[in-house]
This record gives structure tokens, sequence and C-alpha cells, in this order.
């Protein structure tokens, strides 16, 4: 019993979501100790719509990776959403149709970087961060570099609740539960990994490789625009100032949460629990008042720590293929 034990214990280890999971509830005691604050239901409830946010873009961003790409355009995409459907309110039009509009410009700019990247052949990094910087552009134009103030229903979106807990908490369950089922479950869903693990293959095995990552790049596009609505309805106020490093953070999240750059790898669940890290160390310094330098500059240690991770990963599974490899040849 006890070695049964012991190897589910080393199993569950051998997981990034296992030792995440262990990080987590080791802040989560440390922090009980340092502040008598810290686990105090509202806190708790604060700490549950903060992750929300990059939560739902973390959903897209996770299946990006998977399929080989990534999305620096997301925090863009999530702001100009915001001021769209919110301008489309204020200027009368019924709220629905504001919300629907503001996730139809996300969407499209989703497919837009996907026909760009899997048509034309753009690379991920360079065409999404080109994107990101022309939709900061035009958030800023078309709102004239002011923050677009909203009220009524349109609040309710975000800072409505359900069971005492705020909606986006609820959206972004069932977004999650829902993306993680598909992935695990779906025949097309999980081609994302054969196209992520390698693209020619999946090619080679009937794979419509180009259709894979434009439904990625499109869910990726949807769901900041559903972020950047529920983001403004929350505050009651679509800022032309949020998403600057939003789709790092996420990215981050994603990567310690178990996804690779090289494509391939990654999971729903993962990517939350790396969000939930994130903004867990975050509010953590809050609470601490440690200074906001600080905090951008360990933020920026934790990114490239989780890149160099991933990148020694890599490194450490090619060389064991190489060595399976070359004993199957010895052994013909």
């Amino acid at each position: 019993m006890g070695t049964k034990l012991g190897n589910t214990f080393k199993h569950f280890l051998a997981m990034r979501e296992g030792v995440l999971i262990l990080v987590i509830i080791l802040v989560f005691v440390l922090m009980s100790f340092v502040s008598p604050y810290f686990l105090t239901s509202q806190t708790m409830l604060n700490l549950l719509i903060s992750f929300t946010i990059e939560g739902i873009i973390a959903v897209g961003m996770v299946l990006v990776l998977i399929s080989g790409g990534m999305d620096l355009s997301a925090g863009a995409n999530m702001g100009l959403c915001g001021v769209i459907a919110a301008m489309c309110y204020v200027n009368g039009l019924p709220l629905g149709t504001a919300v629907l509009i503001g996730l139809a410009c996300g969407l499209g700019i989703g497919i837009a970087n996907g026909f760009l990247i899997s048509y034309v052949g753009l690379n991920p990094f360079i065409c999404t961060l080109g994107m990101q910087m022309s939709l900061d552009g035009l958030m800023k134009i078309i709102s004239v570099g002011r923050a677009v103030p909203v009220s009524g229903a349109f609040a309710i979106l975000g800072a409505g609740k359900l069971l005492g807990v705020q909606l986006p908490v609820w959206i972004l369950l069932g977004i999650a539960v829902f993306i993680e089922i598909l992935l695990r479950k779906s025949r097309v869903f999980r081609q994302s990994y054969y196209v992520g693990g390698n693209e020619n293959a999946a090619r080679l095995n009937g794979i419509n490789v180009r259709k894979i990552k434009l439904s990625n790049y499109a869910i990726t596009g949807l769901l900041a625009g559903l972020t950047g609505i529920l983001l403004a309805s929350r505050f009651e106020t679509a800022s032309i100032t949020v998403g600057g490093d939003t789709a790092l953070k996420v990215l981050t999240a994603c990567i310690i949460g178990g996804a690779s750059l090289s494509g391939g790898e990654g999971s729903v669940s993962g990517a939350i629990l790396g969000v939930v890290f994130i903004q867990l160390l975050s509010s953590s310094f809050n609470i601490m008042d440690v200074n906001t330098f600080i905090k951008t500059f360990i933020t920026g240690l934790i990114l490239v720590a989780a890149i160099t991770i991933d990148v020694l990963n890599e490194k450490r599974k090619n060389t064991r293929i190489i060595a399976e490899n070359q004993k199957n040849i010895e052994e013909v």
C-alpha cells in the first residue's frame, strides 16, 4: 500500500501541474503567516476575480502554443474589443449587439492572425507583435486617446454575481472545462498536439495543419475579445492602457504550466495553474507592499526562468530521442 502511494506521489510530482499545485499551496501557507488578512473571504474573492482576466486568455494561448505558435497581440486585442463594445453601448446600441460586435472584432483579429501565419507563412512572433502594435494604435485612434466610461446593464457582465461569486469566474470555469474536455476527447482538437509536435508528419498523415492553426488563433482572438468586454464591464470603464504586458504574462503562465514554445505540449489546467501562480505572487507582493519596480524585475526573471526550463527540457527530450534511435539502429 505504501509503495503504491509512493509511486502515485512520484507520478504526481513528475507532472508540471503537480509541482505547481504544491508551490501554490506553499505560497498560501507562507502568506497566511505573513499577513492575517490574506486568508479572509474578501481577499480570496479578489484573488478569484484577478485570475479570470488572464485565465480566459490563457485558455486560448495554450491552444496556440500546443499547435506550435504564439499570440503576442492578445493584450491589445483585449483592449481594443473592450473599447469597441463600450463605445457601441454608449452610442445607443443594445447590450447584446454591443457585446456581439466586440466578440466579432476579437474573432476577426484572431482569424487575421491565423490566416497570415498558417496560409501566408508569416513568423508567429513577428506577425502577432506587429498586430499588437497596430491594434494598440487603432484603439487609441478610435477612442481619441481617452477611456470610455460605461454604466448600467453593461456593468452586470463583469460585476454581477452568481452564488456570491462574480460572473467572470463562472465564465472562466465553464470555458476552461469545456476546452480541456475537447483537448482530451475530441479528435479534431487533439490534432493540435500532432501539429505542434511535428508539422510535416502531421501533414503527411492527412491533418489539415493550416485549418488547425487558423482555428486556434480564432479561438484565442475570440477569448481575448471576451476578456476585454468583461474587464471594461468590471471597472465600468474601457481603458486604453490595459493589455500592455498581458500577452507576455499569459505566455509565462502557460510555459510554467507545462506548455512549450516548441509546440506539442500543454494543457488548459496547467495554463490556469500558471496564471494562478503568477497572480498569487503578484497579490502577495501587493500585500507585502513590495516596490513596483521589484515586482516587474521578478516577473521578468520568472519569464526567463520558464523559457530556460522549456529549452532545457526540449534539449533533454531531443537527446533522449537521438539515443533511442541510435540504439534501434545498432540493434538492427
